[in-house]
């Protein structure tokens, strides 16, 4: 492996959730390449399922101009001090109407390394009830919530695009065939 240090960071540019820039990073061999970056403050996402069902959401993406995403509860770290798991209970009150007996830390990734520093948190949600009110998803959201059926999870993995979503359901998958 080639190490490096990073000798500087420059925000060009900053919005409601990201800062996009540039970075100077010095190799072993003294060479040193600019690369561009965006930072973001980082993420979990939960697997929330029970005995019959996977419980996902459905979303309007437009950034990537999608306008039906099928997708597992996800939330921001855009509180500091919030922990990740009190994060992730967050989430999944707002965003399916669930809170969870069992929470897991299933594992950590980043995910796109080559131009971004978000790194997310995966979860494991399991004995849900309901919250009392429901969802209360944020103002610029637009959810539905899809619960979708454990007997059919390879339909739910051909029917998503969204990476985090993958990886979660993937593991699912792989946790309900270990029994």
């Amino acid at each position: 492996m080639t190490a490096f240090r990073t000798e500087s960071s420059d925000v060009q540019w900053q919005g409601r959730l990201l800062r996009a820039g540039q970075e100077a990073h010095r190799y072993e061999d003294d060479s040193v390449h600019i690369h561009d970056k965006v930072w973001h403050p980082g993420a979990i996402t939960v697997v929330p399922y029970d005995d019959r069902h996977v419980w996902l959401v459905r979303q309007p993406r437009p950034a990537s101009g999608l306008t039906s995403c099928l997708e597992i509860p996800a939330g921001k770290r855009d509180r500091a001090d919030e922990a990740l798991l009190d994060l992730a209970k967050r989430e999944l009150a707002e965003e399916i109407g669930k809170e969870a007996d069992e929470w897991r830390v299933v594992t950590s990734f980043y995910t796109t390394p080559g131009f971004c520093d978000e790194h997310i948190t995966l979860f494991a949600a399991t004995g849900l009830r309901d919250v009392d009110g429901g969802a209360t998803p944020d103002d610029d959201e637009y959810l539905e919530v899809v619960p979708w059926p454990l007997e059919d999870l390879a339909g739910a993995i051909d029917a998503t695009v969204d990476g985090k979503t993958l990886i979660g359901l993937l593991w699912l998958a792989r946790e309900l065939r270990r029994g």
